[in-house]
């Protein structure tokens, strides 16, 4: 008799339980078609690092007005060179550059190290 009471409380429990509602979302619902109130992006930057003590010689500028953007950097390589790169981006249209590079290779010896 016990466990047919039991079983009747197990049933009444289980048919009473409720699920818990899920926790409520703390993000915005994304909002399509609306038009942006942020000014469009508009600045200019420059650097430039040149040790001579170490060798070092590269830098960068940039321009952005909207959409589009201009820029170019530079960096002295190992090998003597100057690489340079142009690049725009305007739109969606991507990332477009120009690479050239100025004087020419210097060669040299390998020294042995004695340490």
């Amino acid at each position: 008799m016990s466990l047919k009471v039991v079983l009747i409380a197990a049933l009444v429990m289980v048919a009473l339980a409720r699920p818990e509602p899920p926790p409520p979302s703390h993000y915005p619902r994304p909002i399509y078609g609306v038009p942006s109130t942020e000014a469009p992006a508009r600045y200019s930057f420059s650097w430039k690092v040149k040790d001579d003590a170490s060798g070092n010689d590269f830098g960068q500028d940039e321009t952005r007005d909207g959409p589009n953007t201009q820029g170019s950097y530079y960096v002295l390589l190992p090998d003597g060179r100057l690489e340079k790169v142009t690049y725009t981006v305007n739109g969606d249209s991507g990332y477009v550059a120009q690479v050239t590079y100025e004087e020419q290779v210097q060669r040299t010896t390998p020294q042995p190290y004695y340490g």
